[in-house]
């Protein structure tokens, strides 16, 4: 039998879910970013849960309030994904037994702030005792259910995009990480982005209003791995005509002598949402977009192949399944 870090955290959930009884006219299947129940006249109850452990995913001078609102809004990020805005929060925590105070008040600080920047509430939870501090959030919204945008919709010729550029948090993690260093207002500008994530809720929203999309994902395990898992989904294949890079993520590239492309599609935790839209309706997503302050970035193509492929210069080149993944080394 494996070891669970020679299977990596999708055997896992592949192992799991091979045991789990499939529950009748079940809404949004299994490898999609939430679940969800039928309430009945068109309407649909949508869930998430998603869970932060202090030695695994929280980086060094990351604040206690920073950590607990990130909990949050990872949560809402996935419903916002579906096009769905989250209404209430349940937060179970894990706690030591030498926490502060001061600290536990930064963390109820921090899991409501994440809430009410996004209209949201945290409704109740639980605590327990734990070896380290493990934040445990679940979030629930209630959305439409012909607009729910799955991951399972994406058709050859289909025009790949996302709501912004990538490439940041790698190199902010690379700062906070391994002790690469950058000017001041280029690295703030990189740590912040994992320290302060944002989610994408009124562009998801939109996007399910204009009925353009024809699958969507939450990106927050990279670039390459939401490919792979709308890939799964979808049954396609990919063509990234254009790196989604963000000049801040290039800046950084070139000051440390780093491959752009690699920041870009493995860094994971961007919190952008990564779908696809009819070619015939481009257009209504991207005014749907703009009404938000939003923008769309095309950069690819649906392909009927599977294989999942970035243009570079003339060239076709691979993209390997690589990202953020539990248990691996």
């Amino acid at each position: 039998m494996s070891r669970i870090y020679q299977l990596g955290e999708r055997k896992v959930i592949e192992i799991m879910m091979s045991y789990l009884d499939v529950m009748p006219k079940m809404l949004v299947p299994f490898w999609d970013d939430v679940s969800a129940v039928d309430l009945g006249r068109g309407r649909v109850g949508v869930l998430k849960t998603d869970m932060l452990v202090w030695s695994t995913d929280i980086p060094r001078r990351m604040t206690h309030f920073q950590a607990a609102r990130k909990a949050v809004v990872m949560n809402i990020s996935d419903l916002a994904a579906k096009g769905v805005r989250t209404t209430g929060i349940l937060i179970s925590f894990g706690l030591p037994k030498n926490l502060t105070e001061k600290e536990i008040i930064d963390l109820a600080k921090g899991m409501n702030a994440g809430a009410r920047e996004y209209g949201a509430y945290v409704l109740g939870g639980d605590t327990n005792e734990a070896e380290q501090i493990i934040i445990s959030g679940m979030a629930f919204g209630i959305g439409e259910k012909e607009k729910l945008m799955l991951r399972s919709g994406a058709k050859p010729r289909d025009i790949l995009a996302t709501t912004g550029t990538f490439g940041k948090t790698a190199a902010g993690f690379k700062i906070l990480l391994e002790g690469l260093d950058a000017p001041a207002d280029l690295r703030k500008s990189l740590v912040d982005t994992v320290f302060m994530p944002r989610a994408k809720v009124e562009e998801g929203v939109a996007l399910a209003e204009s009925g353009a999309v024809t699958a969507s994902m939450d990106s927050s395990d990279g670039l390459a791995l939401s490919l792979y898992d709308l890939s799964r989904s979808s049954g396609v294949g990919f063509r990234v005509d254009r790196l989604p890079a963000a000049p801040e993520a290039r800046k950084f590239a070139e000051l440390h002598n780093l491959e752009l492309s690699a920041l870009v599609l493995y860094g994971g935790e961007e919190y952008e949402l990564v779908f696809t839209v009819n070619p015939e309706r481009i257009e209504d997503a991207k005014q749907a977009l703009r009404r938000v302050g939003g923008e769309l970035i095309e950069i690819g193509e649906v392909t009927e192949e599977k294989e999942i492929v970035y243009k570079d210069e003339d060239q076709l080149k691979p993209i390997k399944a690589g990202g953020w993944e539990h248990f691996k080394f």
